[in-house]
């Protein structure tokens, strides 16, 4: 069964898309299927991953009741799959409102994806509407990127307190596998200060931290990972950690305690 992470946080530009889609690269070069539910009515990790949307979308499969497998595209990148979104997906917070179990209408649409894929990354909004509710709704964990600036803490607690009226009325299950700071400038001291902050408050921190870097924020107009615009780049160093940290967290959670590692 694979696992479904959420990459959410109501603040815009703090890296959740461009998590998605390098995260996304670096755990399919490492061998596992990787599927990206773009769930952001820009669709930004659509065109960020160079696909140009042409027939059915995360739109038809959350409000039409489109099968997830007929929505399905090939990337360029091995093991790498998307479920594009365009920008119509904005009219489903509408149009969610009067349907019944408006919150489980994305959980019941993965499910059957759940055999298919190692991991399904769920590219979020950048607001805690309805949309961001049913990912949410249908997630394991949270993945909750936090840019390294001032205000990086601000809205936090607002997350985190949804995220526990999620768990007490729609997932019980849900759990935050970790904060991931991002936009890191080690050239300044308020880098250091922010993601010192955030670690004090926040225990689930990842060790990996994702530096500030022109050429991450070029990869996406070119439709590429960092892995394929710059595979030598500090970035690509960061995501593939990353990618270590969550392979490693499932395999000792796997595994147990006195079990030797099962392979993947």
């Amino acid at each position: 069964m694979g696992t479904i992470i959420a990459l959410a946080n109501q603040k815009g530009g703090v890296g959740k898309t461009t998590t998605a889609i390098n995260l996304g690269a670096a755990l399919a070069r490492n061998g596992r299927r990787v599927l990206i539910f773009d769930f952001d009515p820009q669709a930004n990790s659509t065109a960020g991953l160079g696909m140009r949307t042409q027939g059915l979308t995360t739109y038809d499969v959350v409000v039409g009741g489109t099968h997830a497998n007929d929505v399905v595209v090939e990337t360029t990148i091995e093991n790498l799959s998307l479920i594009p979104a365009t920008p119509s997906l904005a009219g489903a917070e509408v149009e969610l409102v009067p349907m019944m179990a408006r919150e489980f209408r994305l959980r019941r649409a993965l499910e059957p994806l759940r055999d298919r894929y190692d991991y399904i990354l769920i590219d979020c909004p950048p607001s805690l509407g309805l949309l961001t509710v049913n990912a949410l709704a249908a997630a394991d964990e949270v993945i909750v990127p936090v840019q390294c600036e001032y205000l990086a803490l601000e809205g936090l607690g607002q997350l985190t307190s949804t995220l526990e009226l999620v768990r007490r009325n729609l997932n019980p299950h849900l759990s935050l596998r970790g904060l991931l700071l991002t936009m890191f400038d080690g050239r300044t001291n308020l880098s250091q200060q922010v993601a010192d902050e955030v670690r004090a408050h926040f225990a689930q921190t990842f060790k990996t931290v994702i530096p500030r870097s022109v050429r991450l924020s070029e990869a996406p107009s070119h439709g590429q990972s960092i892995f394929q615009y710059d595979p030598s780049s500090r970035a690509s160093a960061a995501y593939d950690a990353l990618a270590q940290e969550v392979i490693a967290g499932d395999n000792k959670r796997e595994t147990g305690p006195g079990q030797k590692e099962v392979a993947r």
